[in-house]
């Protein structure tokens, strides 16, 4: 069982526009030609910050209009929110707040041999890897450059806390970063 943060990135380090947007992500590459397919296989639960969150209820779910969709996901979903916010029927989500390690503690009760995926943003990745609950960085860098918006991991880092385990090119659009944290080295970890 890993705790892995999967993201996508532009190659100046941001997950999302200052607005939330992934549009730039979507003509990089088709999801199912990339590791995702693999890795969604072995989620037993998901973390995601609220953003996150309300970005998949506009864009994929479509909660509240005439094309309202399923949830996406088969896997329970904690939810981290200070507001109360909407849910779709049959969606597994745990709507939860504060202090990443106790959630943490409840989503390995329920992942049996399976991972914990820190889905986003990048602010509750860093939450998880400060309090040392992190063990993989798995980072789709996208070959675009946004300027500005929503940094990928706003953590200060440095070696060799990060250990580059592979790099796999998908296509001219998209390259993989998979790192794991080496937790005898890592500063402040719980």
């Amino acid at each position: 069982m890993k705790t892995q943060y999967y993201a996508a990135s532009s190659l100046d380090g941001f997950i999302a526009t200052e607005d939330d947007s992934l549009e730039w992500l979507f003509p990089l590459a088709d999801i199912e030609k990339t590791s995702y397919p693999t890795f969604i296989a072995d989620v037993g639960a998901i973390a995601m910050g609220s953003s996150t969150y309300e970005w998949v209820l506009r864009h994929v779910v479509k909660l509240g209009t005439v094309n309202e969709g399923v949830w996406p996901y088969v896997q329970p979903a904690w939810i981290f929110s200070s507001r109360t916010l909407d849910a779709p029927a049959g969606a597994d989500l745990r709507f939860v707040q504060g202090d990443v390690r106790p959630v943490h503690a409840q989503m390995k009760q329920v992942v049996n041999t399976k991972n914990i995926w820190v889905m986003g943003g990048g602010e509750l990745a860093g939450q998880f890897f400060d309090a040392g609950l992190l063990d993989e960085l798995i980072l789709q860098i996208g070959s675009v450059s946004l300027g500005h918006g929503k940094p990928v991991f706003p953590r200060r880092v440095f070696s060799p806390v990060l250990r580059l385990t592979s790099v796999n090119r998908f296509n001219e659009g998209i390259a993989e970063l998979r790192y794991e944290i080496d937790k005898t080295n890592q500063i402040g970890a719980a």
